[in-house]
């Protein structure tokens, strides 16, 4: 299916532990020159403009438009003609690509074409990278992740048992970043990241609640959560796209084992994560309870009709800034507000079948692109906004290639 994701949304058009294989990004001199297979024309339906939009174009749908064709050399230009930066990825871990993502930036109401050139694809370079992430074997199986504005942490089986410290949490870490460089390996390898040196620090405090984004099993009018992480895989590593799956083991809920496969997927020049969790084992219906975590001095807006809920809070006292955090649902979705001694929650459905998807994300006021309250609460809703209004896709062979196909014309959902 031809897709596009902006803010950590897949778009549709209506008609192992191993990483991803090498991924490449043009060259301006590759795409010179080369024949244009398929134009990609992409459309903001929004009023409102829409940064760094992701667009992920499934491969099966690309073949579909010119038979043969071999993402392995094939580029993306924009409409001038001038190499794009792309990146093939492997959605599936079978470490053979199935998307081939790229971004752009959009107006309101504006329309932008591209165009797929049959041309050699070159590595990118060490700058081209805006997201990363790994587990992090020597600071007792942490898992760490970031982009060009956001990081966050999730806690792995050592740190249960750590002498010093154990911690047997599920919830999602934040760590405040006021640079665009990626910083995790930096900051694991100096080993002082509570502490700001210019670039930002871990200053928030997660334990036991779910931090930003974390879940758990509700039952009975109580949130029943897992242990930490026991395993994970890495599917894509950049430069736009970063997927990778955790997983954890059957906990118990209401008298029934439950165990979830949590995928995360983190855009560059994005503020907000996109998880997909799938449970097994669980019998008959079941909720689950999404949580941000209560701390000292923060404020709270719930948006049950757009299915959101936003926090924004001092940061050790305030003498380290403020921070929001928010968790946004698909449209549609249907939320309950609920609160434990802990955290805030968003209670929802979980499905049937198929993973339940929602965003997670922060913005801090020291990082230079949220200001304050009113301008997270713009931010959320701006990702709500873009969430029910997706960018409208539609590919079409490019005259003289060997394409018999029509155009694939379609809107896209999230």
């Amino acid at each position: 299916m031809a897709a596009l994701w902006g803010a950590g949304c897949i778009l549709s058009p209506a008609n192992g532990s191993a990483a991803a294989p090498a991924l490449v990004a043009p060259s301006a001199s590759a795409a010179e020159g080369a024949a244009d297979l398929i134009q990609v024309t992409l459309t903001n339906p929004l009023d409102a403009p829409r940064p760094s939009e992701t667009v992920a174009l499934d491969l099966r749908d690309l073949e579909q438009v010119v038979p043969g064709l071999d993402p392995k050399n094939t580029v993306v230009v924009d409409a001038a003609g001038h190499a794009v930066l792309s990146q093939l990825v492997d959605m599936n871990g079978d470490e053979s690509p199935d998307q081939l993502v790229f971004q752009a930036d959009f107006s309101p109401s504006e329309v932008k074409t591209f165009r797929l050139r049959a041309a050699r694809r070159q590595p990118p370079t060490h700058a081209d990278f805006r997201v990363y992430g790994r587990f992090v074997r020597e600071r007792h199986d942490d898992f760490a992740w970031e982009n060009d504005l956001i990081a966050h942490r999730m806690y792995g089986p050592d740190l249960e048992t750590w002498k010093q410290e154990p911690l047997t949490s599920s919830g999602v870490d934040v760590w405040a970043k006021r640079v665009s460089k990626l910083v995790v390996n930096d900051w694991y390898m100096m080993d002082d990241y509570h502490k700001d040196h210019g670039e930002g620090a871990d200053f928030y405090s997660v334990g036991k609640a779910r931090g930003c984004g974390g879940l758990g099993i509700w039952a009975n009018d109580a949130l029943h959560v897992s242990k930490n992480f026991i395993n994970s895989r890495v599917l894509a590593n950049g430069p736009i796209r970063l997927v990778f799956e955790l997983y954890y083991a059957a906990w118990e809920a209401d008298g029934a084992l439950v165990a979830e496969t949590k995928r995360v997927i983190l855009d560059a020049g994005s503020q907000f994560d996109r998880f997909e969790s799938v449970f097994a084992g669980a019998r008959g219906a079941r909720a689950v309870g999404i949580g941000i975590a209560k701390h000292a001095g923060s404020a709270l807006q719930i948006d049950e009709r757009s299915g959101y809920v936003l926090s924004w809070e001092p940061l050790q006292g305030g003498k380290s800034g403020n921070l929001g955090c928010a968790i946004v649902l698909p449209p549609g979705a249907s939320v309950v507000p609920k609160q434990t001694e802990s955290d805030y929650l968003l209670v929802t459905p979980a499905p049937a079948s198929g993973p339940l998807r929602y965003y997670a994300g922060f913005g801090w006021d020291r990082g230079g692109h949220i200001a304050d309250l009113a301008a997270w609460s713009k931010e959320v809703q701006s990702l709500s906004n873009r969430l029910a209004a997706p960018v409208k896709v539609s590919l079409a062979p490019v005259t003289g290639t060997s394409a018999t196909p029509p155009a694939a014309q379609g809107s896209s959902q999230r």
